[in-house]
């Protein structure tokens, strides 16, 4: 499949100039404009270039680490999958965690259960010795 890299870089250019960025806290599930990536790495879909995202650490009200979400369901330590949102199942992909700035940051969808998110972290601690 070819990626449209030209689409991207305009829209980036606009998220780019954004100001004030969005508010948001750790545990939250927002969709955020993850772009056209390389290879393997996700990207966003739609012509926002939109995927959802759980604000994993927030460093300061600039940026965050995220874990990109699917709903594909995998059964590996580099997923982790929880339910979110009228029983929907999704799986955070572990090893594509990523700074990103707050800009890319479009609207906030809900927030992750507690418990879970604490299993997040217990099972992305297990994976980074």
């Amino acid at each position: 499949m070819m990626k449209d890299y030209t689409k991207w870089h305009n829209k980036k250019a606009l998220i780019n100039k954004i100001e004030p960025r969005p508010f948001f806290h750790e545990r939250e599930v927002w969709y955020c404009a993850m772009g056209v990536n390389v290879g393997f790495e996700q990207d966003g879909r739609g012509t926002d270039f939109l995927r959802p995202v759980i604000i994993y650490k927030k460093f300061n009200n600039e940026i965050f680490l995220a874990f990109p979400l699917t709903r594909t369901e995998k059964e590996s330590k580099f997923y982790f999958q929880f339910i979110f949102q009228d029983n929907a199942k999704s799986a955070a992909i572990l090893s594509q965690i990523r700074l990103i700035d707050a800009r890319r940051l479009d609207h906030k969808i809900g927030v992750m259960k507690t418990d879970d998110f604490e299993k997040l972290t217990k099972k992305f601690k297990e994976l980074i010795p």
